[in-house]
């Protein structure tokens, strides 16, 4: 059903839904909650403890009073319940003045936060007593939103899209209630029936039941990605673009000033063995950040340019994609190779774009370097040999399946920071063979680690700014981006705001977000790669980003709320040059599991090791996290938490097939 067909959703609103891509009544439900909000019991003022989450029922002592500090307004107050007295800001919200009566008696909720000696409220939500009561005991869904949208909005929305599936009856195929899992499977696996599973992932009836409802549906998820793995089989076919061993890699080996590291080593030895094996090479290379993926990567499409083909290298964005192009024509050029690159981008336009296509379908471009542009429809390739798409989990298999058509099944190298244990990797992508690049590169110094609490802020940002001052750049990760979706957790734009009257003037603060156009987010990007920002206050959207030598802090807030392979993945962001470079883990809320979590970061710097050990310490309840992020192939499954379900999946689909 059409989204319009919901009460009270007319044409305007559903235009602000198609920007979160959801038109009918299927896509609204299966547009997950990103977290869920715990409403805890209301404790008295002096039971509050720093970083916790809390709500409280008080009279407000005094009228709030507005002043100004550097263009941002900061309105104050006092509230009382007869056991203390604690002062609650609202950064830019003047208008909140005539909301707040002397007097009156309401909740405030918000995360507790340390000002001099006394614990205070920064833009806590106020609520009725009523409304609060109500609340008090429940997980509520929060949804990514669109302005002009809110997450209640939305939930209320999907309210109405489920009782309505519900009342058409969801027992035919063309139901989005509809169970695709064989009722076997079903019993045998003990899992929730799908209509009950959609409830409880927006409506959860208690903890448990959502534990179980995100369970059955991450299995879901799985059981379909494998089920179309398989059916589009394993077997290699014959390669229609053959090669034979060529002397230009070995020369480009030669004139380096490294050599490549044992694993770098095997990992070409197999690609070279894999090009001129007769068959179509389809090979998944994992490594860290920082690992050395990237030559490997020159060098396969260096062969397949002396063997006469074109190659294309594709880029997750548009600023990582110049980086590759710049990088490749400096080597070209240094190096003699026979390189004939090209750049294509959404933001290649015009004659400038149509030269460039010209050249691709002509043959004389030997080497095609962009983002998904690289397999629109009007890009027309001459003999397009050899594929590599860069941090592949971005693109998803549709998307790398299309770009494989565009050269009637070429060679394709796959290259993926995020650091899959080989097992579930060999589940994950059972039609590719798996390579690993565990070792990195001589003369990297070791990143200092360390993990506090928010007692530290004040060190923290102090070295910061000594790290600026000695020249250098700092990135600082906020879980969220505005106020309001996650509370208690720092978000991107208050924090920058907040940042900028701390800091002293001459420190340039700028900030990334994924609601951020492409462009802007480019020349955000850009900007920080030349050195005109200094700290860069971001969301996860830097993990996969331009190579900043200059860069060496790594400083993430909330740190808890995300997963280790995550935060490594960050850390890999610094450490890139032979400065001294360091990560800061801040937890906004701790505890002894977070803290035994994050201490195994301090511990290892192996992305494998730390991936299978957060898979260790993650249990199936552990779902009110910020998403792994850089795990998009789905939306709701994680590779790490789910390893039994992805197994289980694996066995159901294998049964099925046979």
């Amino acid at each position: 059903m059409n989204i319009t067909s919901i009460k009270g959703i007319g044409e305007k609103t559903a235009a602000l839904f198609s920007k979160l891509n959801v038109t009918d009544t299927a896509d609204l439900l299966n547009f997950y909650p990103a977290d869920y909000d715990h409403f805890g019991p209301m404790i008295m003022l002096n039971e509050m403890k720093e970083g916790d989450v809390c709500a409280v029922r008080v009279h407000v002592l005094s009228s709030p009073a507005i002043r100004y500090v550097r263009g941002m307004s900061i309105l104050s107050f006092n509230v009382t319940d007869g056991s203390d007295e604690m002062n609650v800001v609202y950064f830019n919200a003047p208008y909140l003045r005539n909301s707040i009566k002397k007097g009156e008696e309401c909740v405030f909720r918000g995360r507790a936060t340390l000002r001099g000696k006394k614990l205070s409220f920064n833009n806590p939500r106020k609520y009725k007593i009523e409304e609060y009561e109500a609340l008090s005991d429940t997980d509520q869904p929060i949804y990514h939103t669109t302005k002009g949208l809110t997450s209640l909005a939305i939930q209320k929305a999907i309210r109405k899209a489920y009782e309505a599936e519900m009342a058409a009856g969801f027992t035919y195929q063309g139901s989005p209630l509809f169970d695709r899992i064989p009722a076997e499977i079903i019993a045998r696996r003990g899992l929730m029936p799908f209509h009950e599973a959609i409830l409880n992932i927006h409506m959860p009836q208690s903890r448990d039941k959502l534990i179980e409802a995100r369970n059955r549906l991450a299995y879901q998820e799985f059981y379909e990605y494998i089920l179309h793995m398989l059916d589009r089989g394993i077997m290699r076919p014959k390669s229609n673009y053959p090669m034979i061993e060529v002397a230009e890699t070995g020369r480009l080996l030669e004139g380096m000033p490294f050599t490549l590291t044992p694993d770098q080593a095997e990992v070409w030895d197999a690609i070279r063995a894999d090009l001129t094996g007769g068959n179509a090479m389809l090979r998944l290379l994992q490594g860290d950040v920082g690992s050395g993926k990237t030559i490997i990567a020159v060098l396969s499409l260096l062969m397949a340019a002396c063997n006469g083909y074109q190659g294309a290298f594709m880029a997750p964005t548009e600023v990582l994609a110049v980086q590759h192009y710049d990088t490749i024509r400096e080597m070209t050029g240094k190096y003699g190779l026979p390189f004939k690159p090209v750049l294509l981008t959404g933001l290649v336009k015009g004659s400038i774009r149509k030269d460039v296509l010209k050249t691709i379908a002509n043959g004389e471009a030997n080497l095609i370097i962009g983002t998904h542009a690289l397999f629109q429809e009007a890009v027309e390739y001459s003999r397009l040999g050899m594929v590599v798409t860069d941090e592949q989990h971005r693109f998803g298999v549709l998307q790398r399946e299309a770009l494989m058509q565009k050269g009637e099944v070429p060679h394709v190298l796959i290259m993926s920071a995020t650091p899959i244990p080989r097992t579930l990797a060999m589940i994950l992508y059972g039609d590719l063979d798996v390579s690993t690049i565990h070792t990195m590169p001589a003369g990297r110094l070791p990143i200092k680690n360390c993990v506090v609490d928010t007692g530290y802020r004040p060190t923290a940002y102090k070295f910061v700014i000594d790290e600026v001052h000695a020249g250098s750049q700092v990135y600082i990760i906020c879980p969220q981006v505005e106020a309001g979706e996650l509370p208690g957790v720092e978000n991107v734009t208050e924090y920058a705001q907040n940042l900028r009257i701390v800091m002293p003037e001459d420190v340039r603060i700028g900030v990334l977000h994924g609601q951020m156009k492409s462009t802007v987010k480019d020349k955000v990007m850009d900007e920080f790669a030349r050195g005109d920002i200094d700290v860069l206050v971001s969301t996860t959207v830097v993990e996969v980003g331009v190579n900043v030598p200059n860069a060496t802090v790594m400083y993430v807030e909330n740190a808890e709320r995300f997963g280790l392979a995550q935060l490594h993945q960050l850390r890999g962001r610094v450490g890139r040059s032979d400065k001294q470079s360091y990560c800061i883990f801040m937890m906004n809320s701790a505890s002894d599991k977070s803290r035994e979590r994050l201490n195994i970061l301090l511990n290892s710097n192996d992305g494998f090791e730390i991936a299978s050990k957060d898979m260790e310490l993650r249990g199936p309840g552990d779902i009110f996290g910020i998403r792994q992020s850089g795990d998009v192939i789905f939306r709701i499954g994680d590779i790490y938490q789910d390893s039994e379900l992805i197994t289980w999946a694996r066995e159901d689909v294998a049964g099925l097939m046979s």
